[in-house]
């Protein structure tokens, strides 16, 4: 396969192009990653892969998480373990861009990479807000060179969490890349720019973990559907990321689908103008007079768009809904603002430092650069593993088992799926087990 540009390296040319392979493994890793390397040199070899898991995107997701990007459908391909591995050596990265999920990341690096001072320079990140910074993310992620943050405020709380934990990573900012053009745009002598789509529609940007409980999402649905009563000549959309039988790389347990089902089922009269819909976010924002979420970063995507946004305090502003980077934005209201059609724009001293910083401040690549260059002169220093314990030997096969599907399911593969379905019912069942041995021992 070609590089970005279709171009392959010449004899002439005065050093190698480095070549990134980027591994994916779920929808939002997959448009972060392929945004991510639209970032990349033009000149540089770059390939998408994505590994063969359990939250591996349907084809209809790819579509939609590559859209606007570099890459198309046809120039990505899903590999399972063995293949993935026989890749990182047929193709040789000098880098290695893991946007996947954390356990993955972890097993990628301790199954895949040698730990050498040759090996591929390693990078990794998060795909959307990551405040507040988990230290688990954190953990999972501590054998990468490089971990890639999206805002001034990211890299100061990344750090400080890295301090208090031990990790001690080397944090480097960009901005996310769905907010910037991923190359430059068209000469409009040539294509005449299209013309800009109606903004008809109020936008629910909906989330798998965001709200939890099953009586908040029916609640947050009730508010919707008054929203579109009061405004009829608007289409309230509940945009979601995962159709019936798609995964997500967050479970939804409840979906709003069946919720809006079950609401028509008891009676609730649901206006034709809320619809539920998928597609790019980008599609969605184009035709936004308002955005409304929780704490989804699509609000990033619909404020670089002049969308005007609402961010909800109707369950709180805390940790655990990933809202607390919106205090101060100027963004936050209750859903009585929703109904109303109030939205807002955000505070500008709040941009500078969350997702809308000038770009020329941006230092991942400059570092990625420093760290090709001392690859080449003196190698990498060795990477941090997990430490050899039992108990970390079996998350490692959990972690595998989650990120990578073997090409062929072997005697050790159904081995250790047993082991893991056994370990699983003993950590469900894990007091009750306890009691049972006290009563063994007394």
């Amino acid at each position: 396969m070609t590089d970005l540009t279709g171009r392959r390296p010449s004899a002439s040319d005065e050093a190698p192009r480095p070549k990134v392979l980027c591994i994916t493994d779920s929808d939002s890793y997959v448009k972060w990653g392929a945004s991510l390397a639209g970032q990349l040199p033009k000149d540089w070899q770059v390939r998408l892969v994505i590994a063969r898991g359990n939250a591996l995107p349907s084809a209809r997701q790819l579509d939609e998480a590559l859209d606007g990007s570099r890459f198309t459908v046809e120039d990505v391909e899903v590999l399972g373990r063995e293949a993935l591995g026989a890749e990182l050596v047929r193709f040789a990265p000098d880098a290695l861009i893991a946007s996947m999920r954390g356990l993955a990341v972890q097993a990628l690096v301790e199954d895949f990479v040698p730990n050498v001072p040759d090996r591929p320079v390693i990078v990794s990140g998060l795909p959307g807000i990551a405040v507040p910074v988990l230290p688990h993310g954190l953990a999972y992620r501590r054998s990468v060179d490089m971990l890639v943050a999206h805002s001034r405020r990211e890299v100061a709380d990344f750090e400080a969490v890295a301090a208090r934990t031990g990790y001690r990573h080397d944090v480097r900012l960009t901005s996310l890349p769905y907010l910037t053009p991923s190359e430059p745009p068209a000469d409009d002598a040539m294509h005449a720019a299209p013309p800009p789509l109606e903004r008809d529609r109020i936008v629910f940007a909906a989330q798998a973990m965001v709200p939890g409980p099953r009586s908040q999402r029916t609640w947050l649905l009730e508010r919707l559907v008054a929203t579109a009563r009061a405004h009829p000549e608007l289409t309230v959309v509940v945009k979601i990321r995962a159709q019936a039988g798609e995964m997500q790389t967050h479970d939804e347990a409840i979906s709003y689908v069946d919720l809006l089902d079950e609401m028509r089922a008891a009676g609730t009269y649901v206006p034709p103008n809320l619809v539920v819909e998928s597609g790019p976010m980008s599609h969605h924002v184009a035709r936004a007079v308002g955005l409304v979420s929780v704490s989804s970063t699509a609000m990033l995507e619909a404020i670089a768009d002049g969308v005007p946004c609402l961010a909800l305090t109707d369950f709180g502003v805390a940790a655990e809904l990933i809202n607390p980077v919106f205090l101060d934005s100027g963004l936050l209201g209750a859903s009585d603002d929703l109904v109303a059609g109030r939205f807002h724009t955000p505070a500008s001293e709040w941009l500078e430092e969350n997702y809308f910083h000038d770009p020329a401040d941006n230092t991942w690549l400059p570092r990625l650069q420093e760290l090709l260059d001392l690859r080449a002169s003196h190698g990498l220093p060795l990477f941090r593993r997990m430490p050899r314990t039992p108990l970390n030997q079996a998350k490692l096969i959990f972690y595998r088992h989650l990120g990578f599907r073997p090409d062929r399911l072997g005697l050790r593969f159904r081995a250790e799926e047993s082991f893991l379905r056994v370990a699983l019912w003993a950590n469900r069942h894990r007091w009750r087990l306890v009691h049972l041995v006290r009563g063994v021992q007394r």
